[in-house]
């Protein structure tokens, strides 16, 4: 069962697009959407970065910091955002800690995945939104409607 609003959320450290670690710990005091997804470059995942992808911007503007995590390695997750430009780290869980550290790995004919939940959290470390049923076309923008409610 993924993590609940008011949970603390579990800090990290992993290696984005580019090889470099990213902690949360790194983010105190600012927002992050934490979005995790299955697998790169497929539709489903696609749909969801695109939509970050195209919002991002008003992401930005509004102080938010957004990654998206799978269990892709930095390569995979260099080519995926190249194909697609996007703006934002992709953070490489190829042990899986930091998905089991939330709560959200599967497994499916033997191949471990990430759930598609995605978890806000707050400035002091709180989860303050969890999204475990997601539509990937619109998924950056209902958040954003519901942050600003």
């Amino acid at each position: 069962m993924p993590l609940s609003v008011g949970d603390t959320a579990p800090n990290f450290t992993v290696k984005d697009t580019n090889g470099i670690p990213v902690s949360l710990s790194d983010y105190a005091g600012k927002t992050v959407v934490l979005y995790f997804y299955p697998k790169d470059d497929t539709p489903g995942c696609t749909k969801e970065a695109c939509s970050f992808r195209d919002n991002y911007t008003e992401y930005l503007n509004k102080g938010i910091t957004v990654f998206g995590v799978s269990l892709d390695d930095e390569a995979s997750h260099k080519l995926f955002t190249e194909k697609f430009s996007l703006p934002f780290p992709l953070l490489a869980d190829v042990d899986g800690s930091l998905t089991k550290a939330y709560d959200v790995e599967a497994e499916m004919n033997g191949t471990r995945y990430a759930k598609r939940v995605t978890y806000v959290i707050d400035g002091n470390g709180k989860i303050s939104h969890v999204y475990s049923s997601v539509k990937t076309e619109t998924h950056a923008t209902d958040i954003l409607a519901d942050i600003a409610a």
